[in-house]
C-alpha cells in the first residue's frame, strides 16, 4: 500500500523508567497519521519519572531519537515529550459570561477563554496545559463548538495539567541538551487517554491505570474531560525486585522470569511445573542458585506466581484507594482501562477485575498505518497518544491572543463598534 503524501510531521519521546522510546508521525493529506519510524533503547539516569543523571538520560534520547529517524529516513528537530512523574496534578475550573441571547462570535470564544486564565491558580506550579474540555451554553453542557449559535449565558470548562516546575526543567534540558526542542511536555494522562479510550467511555465515565515500570497513573475521565488523576509510586518494577529478592537472583533473571513465566492468575498445574530461572544458552554457573531450586536451578512457578499476586494486591489496593478518593465509585465508577508495559501480563485484568469489583478492559494504541506491530502494544500508549494529541493541534487558553480587546486602545475602540453592528445586525 502507497504512503499518502505527508503534509507535516511530528515527533514524540517518551522518557519512561524502564524504557527511552522515540516515534515520528506524518500526518497524510487525507487526514490520517502515518507512522514513519521508530526506536528505544533501555533507560538510563531515571528513577520513578524523575531525572537523576541527566547525562546519562540524554544519551538514551539521543540514541533513541536516532533510530527513529534512520528508520523514518528523516531528521527532527522538535518533539512532543511525555511525563509521569514531576508530581503531576489535574484541576478543572469553570467560568462563565453573559451573552444576551444573541448569537456568539468568534470573539466571545476568545473573551471566555482569556478570562478563564484568570481562574488558574498554580500555586507555585508550573502549568503543563490549560485547555477548554466543553462549553455550556444555557446549562447544556458537552458543546464543542459554540460559535454560532444563541445562548443566554456561555461556559467553559477548563482543564489544567499542573507539575512541580524543577523536574519538569530538568526533563527539558535533558531533551535539548540532545539536540532537541520541546514543543511541548504533556502530562501521560492526557496522552494515554488520546490513545486508549473512546470518546464515549471519556463521556460517561472511565478509569484509566497506567502500569508502568515505576510509577502507575491512575486517572478518571467523566463528561469528556479529565476529572482528577493520583500517581501512585509503585510498578511492575517493583514485581521483579520482589522476584528477585524472594529467590536470591539477580534482577536480570528475574525479570525473565517474570515475562516469559509470570501470570496474575495461578492454575492447579503451576504446582507440577518447574521452571528454569537461567535462560538457554546462559554459561553454567551463571548467577546463583535460586532459593528452594532443585539441582538444575529450577523454581515451582506456583512460588513464582505467588510472588507476583501478592505484589500486585499491594498495587491493586493502592489503586482502589486512589479511585475512592477522586470519587470513582457508585454508578459511575464503573470500566478500568488497564494500559502501560506492565498490563502486558497474562490474566492481569482479570486479577484487577476482581481486586476492583469493577470490569477491566486492556487498552492499547488504535490501529494506525505504519505502526510497527512491537508498538501496537499497551507498553507504547503513552508514546502514540503523544503523536495523536500533537496531531489534534490542542488549544491552550494561555496561548489565546488578545484580539477581542486589541494592544492599543484604538483596536479596542473598533472591537467594540463591531461587536455593537453584529449586535444590531441580530436584533434590527
Amino acid at each position: 500500500m502507497a504512503i499518502p503524501r505527508i503534509t507535516k510531521v511530528f515527533a514524540a519521546v517518551n522518557i519512561g523508567s524502564f524504557r527511552t522510546s522515540a516515534m515520528i508521525a506524518g500526518l497524510a493529506e487525507t487526514g490520517d497519521l502515518v507512522v514513519l519510524g521508530s526506536g528505544h533503547r533501555a533507560s538510563a539516569g531515571i528513577k520513578r519519572g524523575y531525572v537523576i543523571d541527566m547525562v546519562a538520560a540524554t544519551h538514551c534520547v539521543r540514541d533513541a531519537i536516532e533510530r527513529a529517524e534512520k528508520m523514518a529516513n528523516a531528521s527532527v528537530q522538535s518533539v512532543w515529550i511525555g511525563c509521569a512523574g514531576a508530581g503531576l496534578v489535574s484541576t478543572t475550573a469553570r467560568v462563565e459570561v453573559d451573552i444576551g441571547g444573541r448569537r456568539i462570535e468568534q470573539d466571545d470564544i476568545e473573551h471566555l477563554l482569556i478570562t478563564a486564565r484568570e481562574v488558574i491558580q498554580p500555586e507555585g506550579r508550573q502549568v503543563l496545559h490549560a485547555q477548554p474540555a466543553h462549553y455550556t451554553l444555557d446549562g447544556a453542557h458537552g458543546v464543542p463548538n459554540p460559535k454560532g449559535l444563541h445562548a443566554e449565558r456561555l461556559a467553559v470548562d477548563i482543564h489544567v495539567m499542573l507539575a512541580d516546575g524543577a523536574p519538569i526543567r530538568n526533563m527539558k534540558e535533558t531533551v535539548e541538551q540532545a539536540h532537541l526542542r520541546v514543543e511541548a511536555v504533556v502530562g501521560s494522562p492526557v496522552a494515554t487517554g488520546h490513545a486508549c479510550l473512546t470518546p464515549e467511555e471519556r463521556e460517561i465515565g472511565v478509569a484509566l491505570v497506567e502500569f508502568g515500570a515505576e510509577v502507575t497513573t491512575v486517572s478518571v475521565y467523566a463528561t469528556g474531560m479529565l476529572l482528577g488523576m493520583q500517581v501512585i509510586p509503585f510498578g511492575s518494577g517493583d514485581i521483579t525486585d520482589a522476584i528477585s529478592s524472594a529467590f536470591g537472583i539477580r534482577r536480570y533473571q528475574a525479570e525473565r522470569l517474570k515475562c516469559m513465566s509470570g501470570s496474575a492468575i495461578a492454575s492447579p498445574a503451576d504446582h507440577r511445573e518447574m521452571i528454569p530461572v537461567n535462560a538457554p544458552g546462559d554459561p553454567e554457573g551463571a548467577g546463583p542458585i535460586a532459593r528452594h531450586a532443585d539441582d538444575k536451578n529450577r523454581i515451582p512457578r506456583a512460588e513464582l506466581i505467588s510472588v507476583i499476586t501478592q505484589q500486585l494486591g499491594y498495587i491493586t489496593e493502592e489503586i482502589s484507594k486512589a479511585l475512592k478518593a477522586m470519587g470513582f465509585t457508585g454508578q459511575r465508577g464503573q470500566q478500568v482501562v488497564l494500559t502501560g508495559g506492565g498490563a502486558q501480563m497474562p490474566g492481569l485484568a482479570d486479577f484487577t477485575q476482581g481486586a476492583l469489583g469493577r470490569p477491566v478492559r486492556i487498552g492499547s494504541p488504535p490501529t494506525m498505518l505504519g505502526l510497527p506491530p512491537g508498538n501496537a502494544t499497551p507498553s507504547s500508549s503513552t508514546l502514540v497518544g503523544l503523536l495523536l494529541y500533537a496531531a489534534a493541534e490542542p488549544v491552550d487558553i494561555r496561548a489565546i491572543g488578545p484580539s477581542w480587546r486589541g494592544d492599543t486602545e484604538d483596536r479596542g475602540f473598533w472591537a467594540m463598534l463591531a461587536r455593537i453592528w453584529r449586535a444590531i445586525r441580530e436584533y434590527f
